[in-house]
């Protein structure tokens, strides 16, 4: 069986083909997949991309798609993974009616529903408002979010603590001077620092902006969000059939869980909240 996985990231199995617009490992293929899928027609049994349609606009979202169509062989599987709008907007409700009911330790349950709803569509920098809650001393409702956002949230956490750590310990005097100098070095060994000097002294306050629409392409920011209706008709719309909704455990692909893409090796899943489709590419 011949399966591809796109816009993988560090989720990807050897047995498959694996592509993402960067490669940290030799199993994955760098490629700006939101060009054109590399590949010929009717090449693959099974394509599978996770936490990606969002990234594209819904214009994106539909040509990528019938890429994954034309790639994909006749009876060959698309399974989509996409952030479940409709569990949100219901835990959203359900957190709004706690608190207006003065359930007190659902307040920051609020609070973080709503940066699910929001921050990664409106964030003008790198982890938003969202990498700012998680990097906080003591996270009060950390098992809600937890049990929202799985191990990619437990991630972060644990990064920050570490990272807090080590900023304590670099508090030195030979690390201070070491701060200080370093501005001196990439000036001297830079180009790209140097570039971005010339551009702030150019642009003086328009530089900010330069910064923001610089981000803001850089892929990290939802464009659109879906719910079982909405991406089960784009689906339709693309050619697809036999369109089901699934568990994380759950596949036309044989064997899905032991690939650990959805799941970890201990069952667990990857991204809770995650709405799972899937659909069939029609016989010729």
């Amino acid at each position: 069986m011949n399966y591809l996985n796109l816009g993988c990231g560090d989720r990807f199995h050897q047995q498959w083909t694996n592509i993402d617009i960067k490669s940290a490992n030799d199993a994955v293929i760098s490629y700006n997949i939101c060009q054109k899928i590399p590949y010929l027609d009717n090449s693959f049994d099974a394509v599978y991309h996770s936490h990606l349609l969002e990234h594209l606009t819904k214009h994106q979202a539909q040509s990528f798609l019938r890429e994954c169509f034309r790639v994909l062989r006749p009876d060959g599987t698309l399974r989509v993974v996409v952030p479940d709008l409709e569990q949100i907007v219901k835990t959203y409700l359900l957190a709004l009616k706690k608190v207006q009911l003065d359930f007190q330790e659902w307040s920051d349950n609020y609070d973080w529903i709503l940066l699910e709803m929001y921050d990664q569509t409106v964030r003008n920098d790198s982890g938003g408002e969202m990498a700012k809650y998680l990097s906080k001393d003591n996270i009060i409702n950390q098992d809600f979010i937890l049990k929202r956002c799985g191990i990619t949230a437990k991630n972060l956490i644990e990064k920050f603590h570490k990272e807090r750590k080590e900023v304590k310990k670099k508090l030195t005097i030979k690390n201070k001077i070491k701060l200080w100098l370093k501005p001196i070095y990439n000036f001297v060994c830079s180009s790209n620092y140097r570039r971005e000097l010339f551009l702030k002294f150019i642009l003086k306050n328009e530089y900010d902006a330069l910064q923001i629409g610089r981000f803001r392409q850089s892929g990290e920011v939802h464009q659109w969000m879906y719910d079982r209706y909405s991406l089960a008709r784009l689906l339709e719309q693309c050619g697809l059939e036999k369109i089901t909704q699934r568990t994380a455990y759950d596949s036309y692909i044989p064997n899905w869980t032991s690939f650990n893409l959805d799941t970890e090796p201990d069952g667990t899943i990857y991204k809770p909240d995650s709405l799972y489709m899937e659909a069939i590419k029609p016989s010729v």
